[in-house]
Order: C-alpha cells, then sequence, then structure tokens
C-alpha cells in the first residue's frame, strides 16, 4: 500500500492532529481525527440514513468527527455532479 499525504488540521500542536491520507492504489481515505462522542452516535441513530438500513456500528467500524476546516482536504472527481450520490432521499 502506497499512501500520500492529503492534509492536517492547521496550526495543530505535535500530536493528536486531525490527518486524511489517500491509498494511491485505491483511492480508499484514510482519516484520523476526533473519536466521536456517544451523543454524537446517538443523534445520528436518531436521524438515521437510508430507509432500513441499521443504525449500529459494527465491531469493525467506528465513528469520527471531521472538523470541517479538513473538507478541503478530501479529493474530488473533477466530474463531479453534486446532484447524484447515495444520501438516500
Amino acid at each position: 500500500m502506497a499512501l500520500e499525504f492529503l492534509g492536517i488540521y492547521p496550526n495543530t500542536p505535535d500530536d493528536g492532529s486531525p490527518t486524511i491520507w489517500r491509498d494511491t492504489e485505491t483511492g480508499d481515505l484514510l482519516i484520523q481525527s476526533y473519536k466521536a462522542s456517544e451523543d454524537d452516535i446517538k443523534a445520528a441513530q436518531e436521524v438515521g440514513s437510508i430507509p432500513g438500513h441499521t443504525t449500529d456500528i459494527p465491531d469493525h467500524e467506528f465513528m469520527i468527527r471531521l472538523p470541517a476546516n479538513m473538507i478541503q482536504f478530501i479529493p474530488r472527481p473533477e466530474d463531479e455532479d453534486n446532484s447524484s450520490g447515495n444520501s438516500g432521499s
């Protein structure tokens, strides 16, 4: 696996900083960020996602809270169409 560094939370201390990398082979993102609080998780479960999909978080997954200013580092396809996607609506 080869990783490409994309960005780090601005003006952070030496450790514990939200950071984003991309796997150059698959395009997958690896994100280090703050662990979502129990309140965050409960709120997400109340909102839900798509009809019929569980709101439980499996043992092999977890929820992170990504600061808004980190979104700038998430790559988007050049021909991205904002009207499509898997929003469930």
